[in-house]
């Protein structure tokens, strides 16, 4: 099984949540494999059940599980990083402080490990201080310049840009993807994408030259009565990809 994510002409790979072994099979299929599929480390009480159930995601998905942490939750990081080491999935999400942990156990530089970064409120700054304890600090506002090269220095990935509330850090955002194509790292905007935003969030990066994108839409796409993400959200995502690119 591949440890790397199956971009869309090498360029752009989804991430949607999955809600049970067969919406992932069905969000799958209905983007052509182009994403990763996301479970939340913190619905497991242990490493053991989170390890047990994850594999069956890996089975039908070809291994493009997405081991997420919770809602950005900064105390799964350490769990996130542990059955990460074991699963060897395509993606792990990480607070900023984690991608290092997370890095050094899976023993390989093929896994997509992002690193969690916020807005600051500033144009070419964001905050890192998103880890366990650093989120309930002051905020550490850095140019993302020096986030990237952070992230590089500790084996990161990509950026992981979270909240971002849709376009309501537009211009913010576009620093962030414009650094991330000058220094050759992904972007994975985070936060308030939907089907109306979703175009002109990836658009934006496109435009910067960012050469590999993973786009995260959740909530919008779950149907609330399931909490399964509706596979014919997925297909519409895809085909705005392809009408993109």
């Amino acid at each position: 099984m591949s440890l790397l994510p199956n971009y869309y002409q090498n360029r752009v790979c989804l991430n949607v949540l999955a809600n049970s072994v067969d919406n992932a099979r069905e969000c799958y299929q209905a983007a052509e494999g182009h994403v990763v599929l996301g479970v939340l480390s913190k619905n497991y009480a242990t490493d053991e059940a989170a390890i047990e159930d994850m594999k069956n995601y890996q089975t039908v998905t070809e291994n493009a599980l997405s081991v997420g942490l919770g809602a950005g939750d900064p105390n799964q990081s350490q769990m996130v990083s542990r059955i990460s080491a074991v699963l060897q999935p395509q993606h792990v999400n990480q607070v900023f402080t984690g991608v290092g942990t997370s890095r050094a156990l899976l023993g390989q530089a093929e896994t997509v490990v992002n690193g969690l970064v916020s807005p600051s409120g500033r144009v070419g700054y964001v905050n890192i201080a998103t880890g366990p304890l650093s989120s309930q600090a002051p905020e550490a506002v850095v140019p993302i310049e020096t986030a990237i090269k952070l992230l590089q220095d500790m084996g990161g990935t990509s950026v992981k840009y979270f909240p971002m509330k849709g376009l309501a850090h537009k211009e913010e955002y576009q620093a962030v993807a414009e650094a991330c194509a000058k220094y050759d790292f992904a972007l994975e905007p985070t936060g308030g994408i939907d089907l109306d935003n979703f175009k002109e969030i990836v658009q934006i990066a496109v435009d910067a030259g960012v050469k590999k994108i993973i786009p995260h839409v959740y909530s919008s796409i779950i149907d609330p009565q399931t909490n399964d993400t509706r596979p014919e959200d997925v297909k519409a995502l895809l085909e705005m990809i392809k009408e993109l690119l």
